[in-house]
């Protein structure tokens, strides 16, 4: 059961609210439509319900409010337009990342691809699918966690008439195993063929709540379509003849010569047309859609007895079917049943029905298997780190052509002229996609242009894109000194003595652009911020820090291992000094410095983003 109550939207200002004190129900085992035209406020209504946009109202999915649902994706599937996906990812890899945010076995992905007519292209890319195949997909992404309900918009808009009726097929075998479907839909031909139930709404506010029976007969008319030159004339017969003949048959004159003749059939308007010589371009028999103000009084209910506060209808009031009351709206209900509608202005906030908030979106239930199959299902991450190889190599080369460059900066391929190493450079850009495609393609919230800031997302981001260039680190320096053997020869790579503090150094260099990318991309929420952290690092601050450096100390660090051993309430190692000196002469470094100084900054920025957008429920 799926219970919407008192849905109202935030209004505009200046204007009304998209949705308007919106009451209605969807029971299980049938197929509801939620009709109305275009910007009538169905999807506003979709939005509310899913806590996609903030407003007042409840809904309610079997009894709770999705934001108490412990896991939405095995409960509530949602389609809302195309599927947020990366153009080059494959089906399969969309699906089975999606797996891993939902907590369901990968193998549900192929389960769901067989479900929807899918099986054959999961290899195909995003980016190549048609209409019809993107459509499959999002229904495929819908019903991954098994939900009871269903939740689309416009979910045959631009299919052919063949995939829509695979596509009501599908929802009719969805909620004939006792589920819950409920689509947004502006055709009212289609809602009376595929549909069980239709809520119609105008402007916001309910106007019929109806079987599919009573919707077709007093909604859609039988009528003969007829097209001619001369329209005006052929109405001014049949209009005539109608009246000899003592008939009700109304004409309406419609654009470009069309004429709908609601009360007759083809072959009397032929008839008519023939004895006075019009000419007929075409002639059919078809089913009219008379619009919501042809819907009798009685099965109306867009005005309601109202309270001041835009309350529930009163007892006795005239209306369609409402849906029974929640918990949350009972309040309202009892108030203007003892009180009238004059005295609901008096009812008490707090029994007005609850606000809906935009709470943050939940972040995946796997992250570390998520992060893994959202890094490796695109060409993206091989293909930087690719060029990145082939760039280093080739700077290596071209650097040891001249004598002077040390080797530590021949095996980074660093010259003098650029911020930044390629791999290191490699590394950040590696980390901003990591969030920037997040928001770009934001398959885990669909809809809200966000992204979840849990701290295990965050730390599966963290581990992953540190793997990543610690990798790529390893690769470069590899790939680089086998580019000097083969071109100069052996004799030119030597080990240096402090390979350990070098290895450190490089090892912290290409982490730290790492996660100067994730962090600033993950607080501007666009992967261009993270790679201008990256480089503003060693532009901006580097110099800031050199400059803190170029003082003369007056004092030395000499014996800090030792000091540390006496504050720390166990026993260091001998041999952790070693290590303690090595990182403290790492961050002594103006490189070091700067890039702790902005992770640190990126860090504390990030956290006071999320607690400012965290909604306490």
């Amino acid at each position: 059961m799926l219970q919407a109550i008192g849905l109202t939207s935030t209004p505009r200002r200046g204007a009304p609210p998209a949705v308007n004190d919106l009451t209605f129900e969807a029971p299980p085992g049938r197929v509801t439509a939620l009709l109305g035209a275009t910007g009538s406020g169905k999807t506003a209504a979709l939005r509310l319900m899913l806590e996609l946009d903030a407003g007042r109202g409840v809904a309610y999915f079997r009894g709770r409010p999705l934001h108490r649902i412990a896991h939405p994706a095995r409960e509530v599937g949602v389609l809302l337009g195309d599927v947020p996906g990366h153009p080059s990812r494959t089906a399969r890899g969309q699906l089975r990342m999606l797996c891993a945010a939902a907590g369901v076995p990968a193998a549900r992905a192929d389960e769901v691809l067989e479900a929807v007519g899918l099986a054959g292209l999961g290899d195909q890319r995003l980016g190549t699918l048609s209409v019809g195949m993107d459509r499959r997909l999002g229904l495929a992404c819908a019903l991954l966690g098994d939900p009871h309900t269903l939740v689309l918009d416009e979910p045959a808009d631009g299919l052919s008439p063949r995939e829509n009726s695979w596509l009501y097929g599908l929802l009719r075998a969805h909620a004939a195993q006792g589920g819950t479907v409920l689509y947004a839909s502006g055709d009212p031909k289609e809602a009376a063929r595929n549909a069980d139930h239709v809520v119609t709404i105008d402007a916001g506010r309910l106007v019929a709540d109806q079987g599919v029976a009573d919707f077709a007969r007093t909604r859609l008319r039988p009528r003969v379509v007829v097209r001619t030159p001369h329209a005006a004339r052929l109405a001014a017969v049949v209009g005539r003849e109608a009246r000899a003949a003592q008939r009700s048959v109304e004409v309406v004159e419609e654009a470009s010569g069309r004429l709908a003749v609601y009360g007759s059939n083809c072959a009397e308007i032929g008839d008519i047309a023939y004895r006075h010589s019009v000419p007929l371009h075409q002639l059919a028999d078809e089913v009219g859609d008379t619009g919501t103000a042809a819907l009798p009084e009685a099965e109306r209910a867009a005005q309601p007895t109202r309270g001041a506060h835009g309350g529930r209808p009163a007892p006795g009031s005239g209306g369609a079917r409402q849906a029974p009351a929640a918990p949350a709206a009972h309040g309202v209900r009892r108030a203007l049943a003892v009180h009238g509608p004059r005295r609901a202005s008096d009812v008490a906030l707090s029994e007005l029905p609850p606000p809906i908030r935009v709470r943050p979106a939940r972040g995946p239930l796997r992250p570390l298997r998520y992060e893994l199959r959202r890094s490796l299902g695109v060409r993206t991450t091989a293909a930087i780190m690719a060029a990145v190889l082939l760039t280093s190599a080739a700077l290596s080369v071209l650097l040891a052509r001249t004598d002077g460059t040390a080797l530590p900066r021949l095996l980074a391929a660093w010259p003098e002229l650029l911020p930044l190493p390629p791999a290191a450079l490699g590394a950040g850009l590696l980390g901003a996609l990591s969030f920037g495609d997040e928001f770009r393609y934001p398959a885990l919230a669909a809809g809200r242009g966000t992204v979840p800031r849990r701290l295990g997302l965050l730390l599966a981001k963290l581990l992953v894109t540190a793997s990543f260039a610690l990798l790529l680190a390893g690769l470069a320096v590899g790939c680089d000194a086998q580019a000097l053997r083969l071109v100069y020869g052996p004799e030119l790579i030597r080990i240096p003595e402090n390979s350990l503090a070098l290895g450190a150094s490089w090892a912290g260099l290409a982490v730290g652009c790492a996660w100067a990318g994730l962090l600033a991309a993950g607080v501007f929420r666009v992967a261009g911020a993270g790679i201008a952290a990256v480089l503003a690092v060693p532009v901006l601050v580097v110099p800031l820090v050199q400059k803190v450096f170029e003082a003369p100390s007056a004092r030395s660090v000499a014996g800090l291992p030792g000091r540390l051993r006496e504050l720390a309430w166990w026993q260091l190692p001998q041999e952790a000094d070693r290590w303690v000196l090595a990182v403290a002469q790492v961050v002594a470094q103006p490189v070091g410095a700067a890039l702790a100084l902005s992770l640190s900054v990126l860090i504390c920025a990030y956290l006071f983003t999320g607690l400012r957008g965290k909604v306490r429920w």
